[in-house]
């Protein structure tokens, strides 16, 4: 991982505590509890992540990884599946799946139609004629 110069601002300053050792210093950032091993180069503090924590992240990255490919599998999955589907077209019935719908709009109102026609038929056939003795 590449080396951090330390933060100069007050309010990061409170957030990182600094102990010398033989090979430099160590800090400790107070809001993460992570440690990083310090040395000075050029009149700055360089410092890098400590082994234990450089692990831990990159297991966590590694993890992080492997969740988001699994996930971008699944969605072009789910994805390719929806365009098979739709005939390649997004939120459209396939051309099996129009006619379908037709044929079964079709039979509907041919049920319909007979329903109203048998309907007007018994209409009619209720309905009283001219009374022939009135005539």
């Amino acid at each position: 991982l590449p080396g951090a110069v330390l933060p100069a601002s007050a309010q990061d300053e409170d957030r990182y505590t600094l102990e010398r050792t033989d090979d430099g210093y160590v800090r400790m950032d107070r809001r993460t509890g992570t440690m990083s091993l310090c040395n000075e180069r050029d009149g700055q503090l360089v410092c890098r992540l400590a082994a234990d924590d450089r692990d831990a992240l990159e297991s966590e990255i590694d993890r992080l990884s492997g969740a988001l490919s699994a996930l971008t599998e699944r969605v072009d999955a789910l994805e390719g599946k929806a365009a098979e589907h739709n005939g390649g077209a997004a939120g459209l019935p396939s051309e099996s799946e129009f006619e379908q719908g037709l044929s079964y709009m079709e039979r509907f109102f041919r049920r319909f139609m007979g329903i109203v026609q048998e309907f007007d038929r018994s209409r009619r056939d209720e309905t009283p004629g001219p009374d022939p003795q009135k005539t």
